[in-house]
């Protein structure tokens, strides 16, 4: 009998053995955990908690870039261009000879309008503007001219509005692929191990789920909860999701449930739920974890669908996807930051889950050494 220092790992201490030789799989745990970390930190309030406070002025570049951009903002505002001419106005003339006439208007300070109207408070809303100009002046002087990542539209700091948005599309993509993998593990193994009529009643299901366009199915699970949030979301993707993982792991179990270890599984008196989940499931969990991965890409950006088309986040939730959506007009504007602190921050978190992920199914093939 061996004792228990001799007995040999299991299969989890030996796929740990195995990543910790790989330094790409370490780098990208590091990566991972960074991200977690910042997650924590951003959804107890320690680092973000003041996303929304508009600390700079509309538009604020870069550090790096300079302040040359955003000082035409704070002077903007104290050029007035005069209305454009309506050609369809019947008083079209006489408004163009009164703006001719500057020295009439200002003899003449009760005239308040093109049309000759007198307001008796002209005076009174001339003062209330002026002191109205200067507050708002000095607001705006107060503000930070650059920030180090630049502001979005309101003024708010790129930085923590990425961070931010990572709590909520960090949850959405992970929580979301889980509760597809898991459905479609759990589906795809039933199916796949029993046969017979409980295969083709899934199957059946899995037909109608697939024969309807993926968006569609989307837009209805959306319009049937009718409600806004990140439960929302997550119940969206992660109940449309599964047909693909429960695909592939029915087609494993189908393969694996006849080989000779499953066998002898049941000669020695194994359950049937012990067969599928702790002899078969660990030779077919690379399948699944790939699909993890794959998913959890896929519904980060679906998750910019959602927002875009009105299923997403609410007002005053932001996320990596409404980051994208507001930064589609920016761009336009020249004002790329926001658009490159989103896609940065989404492109190493998806890398560095995907590199995991590869390498984990590569720790736990049993085929492989």
């Amino acid at each position: 009998m061996l004792r228990a220092s001799e007995q040999s790992p299991g299969l989890w201490a030996l796929a740990w053995r195995r990543l910790r030789a790989d330094w790409v799989a370490m780098i990208s745990l590091i990566v991972m955990g960074f991200y977690v970390v910042v997650l924590i930190l951003s959804g107890t309030g320690l680092i973000t908690s003041d996303w929304g406070k508009e600390v700079a002025v509309n538009y604020a570049p870069p550090t790096f870039m300079g302040a040359q951009n955003a000082t035409a903002s704070l002077s903007g505002s104290a050029v007035t261009e005069p209305p454009p001419e309506n050609p369809l106005d019947p008083l079209a003339d006489i408004i163009r000879t009164l703006r001719a006439s500057k020295t009439v208007a200002l003899s003449t300070p009760l005239i308040a309008n093109d049309y000759g109207i007198a307001d008796p408070l002209q005076a009174e809303l001339v003062a209330i503007r002026g002191r109205l100009a200067q507050e708002g002046t000095k607001m705006t002087a107060a503000r930070k001219l650059t920030l180090p990542f630049g502001a979005d539209k309101w003024g708010r700091d790129i930085i923590k509005k990425t961070i931010k948005g990572a709590e909520t599309s960090i949850v959405v993509g992970l929580v979301a692929a889980l509760l597809a993998t898991v459905l479609g593990t759990v589906f795809g193994a039933i199916s796949g191990y029993f046969g017979g009529w409980i295969d083709d009643v899934f199957n059946w299901f899995y037909s109608i789920f697939t024969s309807v366009p993926y968006l569609l199915l989307i837009l209805a699970v959306a319009a049937v909860l009718q409600q806004k949030g990140v439960l929302t979301i997550v119940l969206i993707l992660g109940l449309t999701g599964w047909t693909g993982t429960f695909r592939l792991i029915r087609a494993e179990y189908l393969k694996h449930k006849t080989r000779e270890y499953v066998m002898a599984a049941d000669a020695i008196g194994a359950s049937h739920w012990r067969r599928m989940f702790s002899h078969i499931f660990p030779n077919v969990s690379h399948v699944a974890l790939v699909q993890l991965s794959i998913l959890v890409v896929g519904f980060i950006k679906s998750e910019v669908i959602l927002s875009f088309l009105g299923f997403g986040v609410p007002v005053g939730v932001v996320s990596w996807g409404s980051m994208l959506n507001e930064a589609q007009n920016e761009l336009i504007l020249g004002k790329w930051w926001q658009l490159a602190a989103a896609s940065i921050a989404m492109a190493i978190l998806v890398t560095a889950f995907s590199l995991f992920t590869d390498a984990l199914r590569d720790a736990l093939d049993p085929k492989l050494k």
